[in-house]
This record gives structure tokens, sequence and C-alpha cells, in this order.
């Protein structure tokens, strides 16, 4: 299957429905919900055993990801604004909650994700932070130097905000969502 190209078009969900998926511990999908399904443009056998990249956008830095990937190892949930790439070449922002699947021996067996469709002002808020770092991400060659530029260029802006990437994420969330 090829990566469709980003038409532009932006997509939205119901703030009621609620986007579900699961991977096994390497990311691979092994279960969707039929909203997954219908905001992203796949049918279920084009993304069970794909890795959940499939749905990654161009547009959306690879230090957010890095830190979401390292927040899970540590066996730790994680909050992340996100932009997807949906196969029709649509993009669809949500606010993910992403967290480990532990077995009854405690190891982790795999990754639930639920998506919610974000308020417009936080991805509003979040959009400018996104183009800083994925433009110093085009600054290097490499995808390793790429993240490891990106990465510290996230953490100095929290820093000089005197915030956390979580702290920042729910700063972003009306109260009436956050309950």
């Amino acid at each position: 299957m090829t990566r469709p190209r980003p038409t532009g078009v932006e997509r939205t969900f119901p703030a009621h429905e609620i986007i579900v998926s699961k991977t096994d511990p390497r990311g691979v999908i092994t279960y969707t919900n039929d909203v997954f399904l219908r905001v992203s443009a796949y049918r279920e056998e084009e993304v069970l055993g794909r890795p959940h990249n499939v749905i990654r956008h161009p547009e959306m830095p690879r230090a957010v990801f890095a830190l979401l990937w390292d927040t899970l190892a540590r066996g730790q949930e994680m909050f992340a604004y996100i932009v997807n790439l949906a196969g029709d070449g649509a993009h669809y922002w949500v606010l993910a909650h992403v967290t480990p699947s532990f077995g009854t021996d405690g190891r982790v067996v795999g990754y639930h994700s639920n998506r919610r469709s974000p308020d417009r002002s936080a991805v509003d808020a979040v959009r400018p932070l996104y183009r800083d770092l994925l433009a110093e991400e085009r600054r290097h060659g490499s995808a390793r130097a790429a993240v490891a530029a990106s990465s510290a260029l996230l953490a100095r802006t929290l820093e000089d905000r005197g915030t956390s990437y979580d702290e920042h994420v729910w700063s972003l969330v009306p109260e009436e969502m956050a309950r």
C-alpha cells in the first residue's frame, strides 16, 4: 500500500465519538473500531497487521512521537495533540490518550489509544510549536539528527515556558472536555 499524498482537506468528527486502536508492543495494529476506520478512510484489512504509523502525517513532528515512545517505555500514559493522515489524503486532528497494556506478569503486551476530537483553539495553539519543530527537523539530513534536534528544541521551549508537555497539552483542553 502506498502512502497517500496530503490533500490539505481537513476531516473532523463529532465530539462524542472516540477513535480507538490497539497495537502489539512493536506498534503493529491489532484492533480498530469503526470510528477509526471511518475517519481514517481505511478498511480494516488495510490496517490490521500494519504499523500504526500508517496514519502518520508528514507535518507531524517526530519529536512528539519520540516523547510518546519514551513515555510509553517508562510504562506511563501520554496525552498528545496529533495530526493524522487518512487513506484518502485528508488530515484530522486528535487529542490522543495512549497507554501501555500490561499482561498478568506485568510486562507490556501492547498499547491502547483513545482519540477525541480536539477543541479548535487547542489545535490553533499547538500549530506554531509543531511548525517550529518541523522546521528544525528539516534542517538536518538524517532522521536521527532531526529527531534529536527537534526533541532538544521541544525541551527548551517547554523549559522556557516553565511547563512540561503534559501540562502544555492540558492547558489547551477546555474545562468541559477535561472532566
